[in-house]
């Protein structure tokens, strides 16, 4: 017999519309209900959604909020518990479930794409404390579970169709990034940030919490989203050292190429200016246009089921 209302206030499980329709989510859902764990869904259907459901949520008394879709529904739901500006200790706990296109979090994570067992893993892992970017653009508030990137693959992912990564997931970016590359240009800009300054022109900027964007690519391969610090990554451009970095991604693949050319930094916080007008960031998929961005690591801001080996948390002391 499925859990009554009132005893389903332990998990919910905030759906992307997206992904209403998988049989293997229905499924997993079925499965642990029918297992005794009280488990509520809410479809997400237009902006504001997730928030709205979190809200409601908490009125409910949830002790767990599962977000079941892509980075950016992480996000919004990450975020929709953070603005309430309660410590991370009296919130429900985070999952997730990925059904994204590029599921950039997960994937870094180490966390199981299966729904059934990406659920178990909430029921049978503790909560651990995570970080969130709290990022301002023009004085506008905007929240970030995974990484925040500018540059040349910002507008990759901007630009990739909504059918293209349907059809091919995570190898539109690739196709798209492809289509782009005779049309570089780089973005001027200025980053400072405690004991760190840059200047000059960019391709790619990441600013990590997580690791990976853009359907897999490592801009901050050595982030943890639990040190209380953000990683970033600054790809200057290239000029003269294109035909060596080119040579070192063949021979040696993309992680050695970005090691040659990276300007690296792990800050509380940073600023980033454009020097050419807006730019443009991407937090976990949300496009944000701004002349002036602040990005602060918050640390601790929820909790977070994550397997016990997880990539993105620091090793035990």
């Amino acid at each position: 017999m499925p859990p009554t209302p009132d005893a389903a206030a332990s998990t919910w499980l905030i759906l992307n519309g997206k992904s209403a329709g998988d049989d293997a989510v229905r499924e997993a859902v079925a499965t642990q209900r029918m297992r005794g764990l009280p488990l509520q869904v809410r479809v997400t259907w237009e902006n504001g959604d997730a928030a709205r459901w979190v809200d409601d949520a908490l009125a409910a008394g949830a002790a767990t909020l599962v977000a079941a879709g892509g980075d950016g529904t992480l996000s919004e739901v990450a975020a929709a518990l953070a603005r309430r500006g309660q410590p991370a200790n009296t919130l429900p706990t985070l999952g997730l479930l990925p059904l994204g296109t590029a599921n950039d979090f997960a994937t870094a994570a180490g966390l199981p794409s299966a729904p059934l067992e990406a659920l178990e893993l909430v029921a049978a892992e503790p909560a651990q404390a995570l970080d969130l970017l709290r990022i301002e653009a023009d004085g506008e508030e905007h929240w970030c579970a995974n990484l925040a990137s500018g540059g040349f693959g910002t507008q990759v992912t901007v630009e990739t169709d909504e059918g293209l990564k349907k059809l091919l997931g995570g190898l539109a970016y690739v196709l798209t990034g492809i289509s782009k590359v005779g049309r570089i240009e780089p973005l001027p800009v200025r980053l400072r940030g405690p004991g760190f300054a840059w200047e000059g022109g960019l391709i790619a900027l990441g600013l990590g919490n997580g690791r990976q964007a853009g359907g897999g690519q490592p801009l901050c391969p050595e982030a943890l989203a639990d040190d209380g610090l953000l990683d970033v990554t600054v790809i200057p451009e290239l000029s003269g050292e294109l035909l060596a970095t080119l040579g070192t991604l063949v021979k040696d693949g993309q992680n050695a190429a970005l090691e040659r050319s990276a300007e690296r930094a792990r800050l509380p916080w940073v600023e980033v200016e454009s020097l050419q007008g807006t730019m443009t960031l991407n937090l976990d998929g949300e496009p944000v246009e701004a002349r002036r961005f602040r990005v602060e690591c918050m640390p601790a801001r929820v909790r977070m089921h994550l397997p016990a080996d997880c990539p993105l948390l620091s090793p035990p002391a």
